[in-house]
């Protein structure tokens, strides 16, 4: 498969110096998908948390515009409603906001005081906001800025809502795995429906009847309250988000990217296929096995396979959202979360082990054959190894540390994002081996090779351990975006720390280099015909 324009719609990446290139993960048209809902044009409207858009989809030619990129003025889109004049209203997870995004395309806060904001809807003049958090209020906001007026509060989890038929306010609480119900003053809150597979979206078909996507189960169900009657939609995979009617035409989300139609039960068409949010941390196993890491979710490329989720959040043993990875032996991975922690982690047993923590906002981690971890922490500008159970200071002061790599005689090497440079630690200091760089992150080495992905420049340079002889493998490549900064996104409660994404790299037993391309959410490995790569 060619490599094509990337999310942003940057112009093709140009391959030199004789290397060829081929998705191992091939680009994603959304950065995940969460809260949707149908506008009066009749397109799909979908939050995108990880890439802080908002994008419409014609569900009848597929065709996406995008509203919002990355460096708008809306953070982390979880949810969406429309009044009846158009306008916009967004809930900011990470933010903890809601803006009003008008149809001419000016947006304005109108709360940045509801923590967790998640779930929102449109009803009557009326605007109904409730948070995702164990100790939730839901609540009706005043346009004018006044103050919000409580409807219920202590609500464990509560998401994606909607009034009934009934004039009732129901909504899935998360923590108990039930919906329940409320009237629009407070009042008589009873639980409607329990023992489902977590409910995380609670909308109404044309009959009345309650539909529900299962972020457990992956499930889409549908209830009669009346009746009592309960009907398995479609089985699409535990992530699911929420779900959109336009008539009776019924859609669903997933949180790893997909949209798909139910045409009848058991049977669906995908308007947006499952993809990568924002691929990172890269790792390879001994066997050739790869891993990406793409914060909440990881996927494994055996060496004779197809790609397969390995794990994701809420997964037994699964290791929080995480970001850098090296190979641990034994179908097992190092890896560093964003908790600022360093875990082991063996997907297959679904366990996992604290091995480090404390530690600010950790990016790349490395693993030399004696068994020492090596790894980065952006926030404290430290570099840190693990060797016997004991941590210690490989150098500080660093410029936002990004990416390891340990050589074939143990050197250590580290990018430096904040001052554009690669360096060697060793005794203490750092020395320079490459400088001018925009903004390196990933890194790998291989020989007397180091391989440096410069996400400003968008490109993949090589350079000899001693910094000679520097040239670019790929310029134009999908990582980052074209003009503006990368968006930061802040701490989600217990569920995960501070979302920065990283441009993994690794490189495998063949040769072939493996790049973590979040511009289009995609991996691309690049590989010398005749030099020793198997492709």
């Amino acid at each position: 498969m060619p490599i094509s324009v990337d999310r942003f719609g940057a112009a093709d990446p140009v391959i030199h110096g004789g290397w060829t290139s081929r998705y191992v993960i091939p680009p994603s048209r959304l950065f995940g998908a969460n809260g949707i809902r149908a506008g009066a044009d009749g397109r799909i409207y979908v939050a995108q948390l990880a890439g802080s858009r908002v994008s419409a989809i014609n569900p009848d030619t597929f065709e996406i515009e995008h509203l919002d990129t990355t460096g708008g003025e809306i953070t982390g889109p979880d949810d969406l409603a429309f009044d009846d004049s158009g306008n916009m209203f967004v809930t900011e997870f990470t933010a903890g906001r809601v803006s009003m995004r008008a149809p001419s395309g000016k947006t304005h806060i109108l709360r940045d005081d509801i923590p967790g904001s998640n779930p929102i809807s449109w009803h009557q003049g009326r605007l109904l906001v409730g948070e995702c958090r164990m100790d939730a209020r839901i609540m009706e906001l005043d346009r004018n800025g006044g103050a919000p007026r409580i409807i219920l509060e202590h609500v464990p989890m509560a998401n994606a809502f909607e009034v009934g038929p009934d004039g009732k306010l129901y909504f899935p609480v998360m923590g108990t795995n039930e919906i329940w119900r409320v009237n629009l003053d407070g009042s008589e809150c009873e639980v409607v429906a329990g023992d489902l597979g977590v409910p995380d979206s609670v909308k109404f078909d044309s009959k009345g009847r309650i539909v529900s996507t299962q972020v457990g189960s992956g499930q889409v169900i549908r209830l009669d309250i009346q009746s009592g009657t309960r009907e398995v939609l479609a089985d699409i995979g535990p992530g699911l988000d929420n779900c959109a009617f336009i008539g009776d035409r019924l859609f669903v989300s997933h949180t790893a990217g997909s949209i798909h139609e139910i045409l009848e039960p058991g049977k669906l068409r995908a308007l947006s296929e499952k993809g990568l949010l924002w691929p990172m941390g890269l790792a390879v196993a001994p066997d050739g096995s790869l891993l990406v890491v793409d914060g909440s979710y990881a996927y494994l490329r055996p060496p004779h396979g197809e790609v397969s989720m390995a794990g994701m959040l809420g997964a037994p043993g699964f290791p929080g959202a995480h970001r850098g990875a090296a190979a641990a032996g034994g179908g097992a991975w190092y890896v560093t979360t964003s908790f600022g922690e360093v875990r082991r982690w063996n997907p297959v047993q679904q366990e996992n082990e604290l091995l480090a923590d404390g530690c600010d906002l950790l990016m790349d981690i490395a693993a030399d054959p004696r068994g020492r971890l090596v790894f980065a922490d952006y926030g404290s500008g430290r570099v840190l190894s693990l060797e016997n159970g004991e941590v210690s200071v490989l150098a500080s002061g660093l410029d936002k540390p990004s990416g390891i790599a340990i050589g074939a005689d143990g050197t250590v090497y580290a990018t430096e994002s904040g001052a554009g440079r690669v360096v060697k630690l060793g005794n203490g200091s750092a020395e320079v081996v490459a400088d001018g760089l925009k903004l390196p992150e990933g890194i790998a080495a291989r020989g007397d090779k180091l391989y440096v992905i410069d996400v400003a420049a968008r490109e993949l340079v090589q350079f000899g351990t001693d910094g000679t002889g520097r040239e670019t493998i790929v310029s134009g490549l999908p990582v980052g975006t074209p003009t503006v900064p990368r968006k930061y996104l802040g701490p989600v409660g217990d569920m995960s720390g501070p979302m920065l994404s990283f441009a993994g790299i690794a490189i495998g037993l063949d040769g072939e280099i493996y790049v973590g391309a979040d511009g289009n959410g995609s991996v691309i490995a690049l590989y010398q015909p005749g030099a020793g790569s198997s492709h």
